[in-house]
This record gives structure tokens, sequence and C-alpha cells, in this order.
């Protein structure tokens, strides 16, 4: 297949593109910058889509840059980074006289309300209540298509948890603290801890990528990108810990988080959702790494 990956140049688009042509297909990124294999932004609003069998968007401003001062300016960049590219994707795809057979948007459970208790699956009715799950709604929106070409061409919408790997994604961020003994449980630590391994949701896009024997339904079909583990930051972090044989006993109280980060962003580490992947593994998508242990240890490399 020729698949075409929106913001195929950062964490989870490397993996992605490697895992596709690995498995023989033809990759082609959409990215801020022209290169092999690469086209931009501006080539896909003049020239419209590409011939392509599969389309992905992952474009999007990085939730926990730490070079960004949480403020307004910084709050839409993160809804036009997502919003505008994947509104670009969806256009170019519905005025294709050829359009995908497979269109795959990638967003987030922020969507979920942050709970101890309730556990969502895909099937769990929602409505924004916060400026993340405000973000998820017109994200999700942007991507539906025009009811013909939904005819042709089958919508999945994938909601990842927190992706880990070894490079990229908040893994990064949160190794070398560890690696010093200076790691520790983030707020509470009994929040829920939803998490994915970047190989497995890079698995999920492509098994979701295949083409569908079944005429495509007009709505879009949802997985969520979470491992299919029932986790806490405390179980997450004391697992690190023991992965990396360092101590965990530096906890960061919530107010600090939120001093640090801002308190809209500080929540999607302070806080979590229990998230299930029932569709998921319905579907019959075989995890790598279904468990912290395992998902810890390939990226520390013990």
């Amino acid at each position: 297949m020729r698949i075409l990956i929106g913001g195929g140049s950062g964490f989870v688009g490397r993996e992605l593109s490697r895992l596709l042509r690995d498995k023989g297909h033809e990759v082609t990124v959409i990215s801020r910058q022209a290169g092999p294999g690469t086209i931009t932004w501006n080539d896909l609003e003049a020239d419209g889509l590409p011939p392509c069998e599969g389309a992905v968007n992952l474009a999007g401003e990085n939730l926990m840059n730490p070079l960004r001062w949480w403020n307004e300016s910084y709050k839409k960049d993160l809804f036009a980074s997502r919003i505008d590219t994947t509104k670009a994707l969806a256009q170019a795809i519905a005025a294709s006289p050829t359009p995908p057979h497979s269109w795959v948007l990638v967003t987030g459970v922020a969507c979920y309300k942050p709970s101890q208790t309730a556990q969502y699956t895909e099937d769990s009715d929602w409505t924004p209540f916060d400026l993340l799950s405000r973000l998820v709604k017109e994200w999700e929106a942007a991507g539906r298509l025009p009811e013909d070409v939904a005819q042709k061409t089958k919508q999945v919408v994938i909601r990842p948890g927190a992706v880990l790997g070894r490079d990229g994604g908040a893994m990064k961020q949160m190794l070398t603290p560890f690696w010093l003994g200076l790691g520790g449980t983030l707020g509470s630590g009994r929040q829920p801890f939803p998490w994915i391994h970047v190989s497995d949701l890079a698995g999920i896009i492509t098994h979701a990528l295949e083409p569908s024997l079944d005429t495509p339904s007009p709505v879009p079909q949802v997985f969520n990108g979470v491992a299919p583990a029932d986790n806490t930051n405390y179980e997450f972090t004391k697992e690190l810990g023991r992965v990396l044989n360092r101590p965990t006993i530096f906890p960061v109280p919530g107010f600090v988080m939120n001093a640090l980060m801002g308190h809209e962003r500080a929540i999607v580490l302070t806080q979590g959702q229990k998230v299930a992947p029932e569709r998921t593994l319905e579907s019959g998508f075989q995890y790598q790494y279904p468990d912290l242990s395992s998902a810890l240890k390939q990226i520390v490399g013990s």
C-alpha cells in the first residue's frame, strides 16, 4: 500500500514509518519541510492528495513541550496544529477522485473525564468538560468525511494514552531524573495511568489501515490506543525504578506540577482515566508489550 502520514517525522510517525516500510509499504510524509519521501502541507493544499491507499494524521504541537510556557499563544498552537492539519487532510481526501480506502486520525484519551473508579471503553459516552476534552471534540469533528466519501473510505479514530518509547514522548524527559535517583510519583500517585508502547501504537495504526471487507460506516470506528493493563502512576513509578534499579523517593506534589506546567496541562499527569482497549482487542490486534514490565525493559534496554 501507499500510505500518507501527516506529522510522520515525529516520535510516533518515525516508528509507524519504520513498521510500514518493514512490511513493504510505500510511505510519504507530510511535514513543514520538503525532502526525500516528504511533501509539505502547502503542497497538499496546492496539488491535492497524492495517490495513496491509506492516510494517517499524527500532526500536532507537543502538549508536554518543556520549552513552551502554558499561555494563550501555546493553547492556540495546540488547537491549530491539530485541527488545521486534520481539516486539510480530510478536505484533500474528500476532493480526491480516488480517495484512500482508510483514513486514520490519532487523537487522545483526554476526552474521558478523570476518575479513579469509572472505566471507559470505545463505546463510552462523553461530553467536553475542560480545555483538552474540547480539543479532542473539535479535532475528531475536523476529521469527519462527507457522507458520500465515507461510503468509500473507512474512517478510524485512535485514542492513545501516554506513549512510551526510547526515542521520544514522556520517557525522554523522565529517564534522566530516574537514572539520577530523583524519580517519584506525580501528585497523589493513585491516579490511573493509561499508557501504550510506541511500537504497539504503530501496530494498531497499521492494523487500522488494512482495507475492510465491509462497506465503510459513515461514523468513524474508535479504538482506544492503550495497553490492556490497569496501572496507576504509583505502579508506573515503582516499576520504572525497579527496572532501572534506582530509588523513587522524590514525589512531586500536585501544586508544584500546576505551577510548573499550568493546571490545564498538569491535569494530564496528576489525574487520569481507566481506559480499556475493548474494541482494539476484539479486532484481533496482538500486543507486543501488554504490561509495564515488558514495555519498560525494552525501553531502557535491560
